[in-house]
């Protein structure tokens, strides 16, 4: 019997005998019995984490509701904002378009003898000599090569040179190969403007063969002279620059188009004028 308990078993019992001593102290100064402190003591930390679990959920189902929310709210900005952008651009278009009428009327009152065909531009093509565009009114229209093109202020943009059943090229002003008799206005010196483009001014027309004499200044207005194919006095451009050309016996001046040709939606073909009076 001396030996009956190992060294072992003799520590276990004795921690045993303890924590029975030390559960039966707590339990009385507590009130809770021994089977509920074991459960309790082994449910409080499930508690725990299944407290922290559910905290955990319900955040992540918060944050979720609101996600979905801000991207339906994301979307219906995203629709209002074009709905806006939509309106806008027709509100321009249609503004650009009263701008034209009025343009057109004022025109028209000033110069009776016009006949005009409305046409807009469908394409548009240019290299380092050429400059043309393409417009949607053609021979069922009544359109012919040699008819010149304007806008509804009566700026020249060009003259016809092919056409089709429903189509027409318009070989513009900037064109190098066109050449048209001019006018500076307020002195009334006379030469040719031609597209800049084969001589390096694309963008540009130049006005040749006026006098040596010539007095030319800044901004002056240059308009047809008038003409089998072009009506007198209209809009080429304005004098940004001027100088003796090549020869040294001539002058020539540099001119920016009166119209922007390339952002031109619409212009106007005339069939019929009176170059007289």
């Amino acid at each position: 019997m001396k030996h009956f308990f190992s060294s072992r078993v003799r520590v276990v019992l004795v921690i045993a005998v303890l924590l029975a001593v030390i559960l039966a102290v707590v339990s009385n100064l507590t009130g809770q019995q021994l089977p509920d402190m074991l459960v309790q003591g082994v449910l409080t930390p499930i508690r725990t984490g299944v407290s922290s679990l559910t905290d955990k959920a319900e955040q992540l189902y918060s944050y979720m509701f609101e996600y979905e929310s801000l991207v339906a709210e994301n979307e219906s900005l995203k629709e209002e904002l074009s709905k806006v952008q939509a309106d806008a651009l027709q509100v321009d278009s249609i503004a650009r378009e009263n701008e034209r009428l009025r343009a057109l009327l004022d025109l028209t009152d000033s110069h009776e003898d016009y006949k005009l065909v409305d046409s807009y531009i469908i394409g548009s093509s240019s290299n380092e000599w050429s400059n043309t565009f393409t417009i949607n009114r053609g021979a069922n229209a009544g359109l012919k090569e040699g008819m010149c093109a304007i806008t509804a202020s009566g700026e020249l943009v060009g003259v016809i040179s092919q056409v089709g059943p429903n189509y027409s090229v318009v070989k513009s002003i900037l064109d190098s190969s066109l050449e048209i008799s001019s006018n500076i206005a307020a002195s009334g010196y006379s030469g040719m403007v031609q597209g800049g483009y084969s001589s390096g001014l694309a963008g540009l027309l130049r006005m040749n063969y006026l006098p040596s004499s010539a007095t030319i200044r800044n901004n002056d207005q240059v308009v047809t002279s008038g003409s089998t194919i072009y009506p007198r006095n209209l809009i080429l451009g304005y004098v940004v620059d001027a100088g003796f050309d090549d020869t040294g016996v001539a002058k020539f001046a540099l001119l920016k188009p009166a119209a922007d040709i390339r952002s031109l939606e619409q212009v106007f073909i005339i069939t019929e004028y009176n170059n007289a009076g």
